[in-house]
């Protein structure tokens, strides 16, 4: 899981994909979501859009100790369009957007080693999401996080 955590570790990539609509909002992945499995939990903080952008961190911890963090900003417009993600405290890749809808979006960075993809869906009081690539064998490896609204 470390390997699929180390979402993004090496230079910044091009945001040549499509920017969303002043229309298309992101809030609705806004909130605090968890997820995991016993002895495992990942959780995922998400602030509303403002100033152009929305704010995330997610940590995963096993046991008692911190296995990996992230920070992460999406900016849906402009010359900085992308999803920008930072594991660990590295310095950020930015993946571009590629496709989005109501309440879904897909991030891409062909020229990224592992994952080229990386998508968010919100259904209900669920997210899913999904990091998908060429895996250590060469065959394409699609990793799932399912995550719901954390508890109090």
């Amino acid at each position: 899981m470390r390997y699929a955590k180390m979402l993004v570790v090496i230079g910044l990539a091009s945001c040549s994909g499509q920017a969303m609509s002043g229309e298309a909002r992101m809030d609705w992945i806004a909130g605090h979501w968890c997820g995991g499995q016993p002895g495992r939990q990942i959780e995922e903080v998400w602030l509303p859009e403002a100033g152009s952008a929305l704010l995330g961190m997610s940590r995963t911890v096993r046991g008692e100790r911190m296995e990996s963090f992230e920070f992460m900003r999406v900016v849906p417009e402009g010359k900085d369009a992308g999803f920008h993600v930072q594991p660990n405290g590295v310095p950020p890749t930015v993946f571009a957007i590629v496709a989005h809808g109501k309440d879904w979006v897909r991030f891409e960075n062909p020229a990224h080693d592992f994952p080229k993809q990386i998508e968010y869906r919100r259904e209900g009081e669920r997210l899913h999401a999904w990091i998908a690539g060429p895996g250590r064998d060469g065959k394409e490896k699609k990793i799932p996080f399912e995550y719901r609204r954390c508890a109090g």
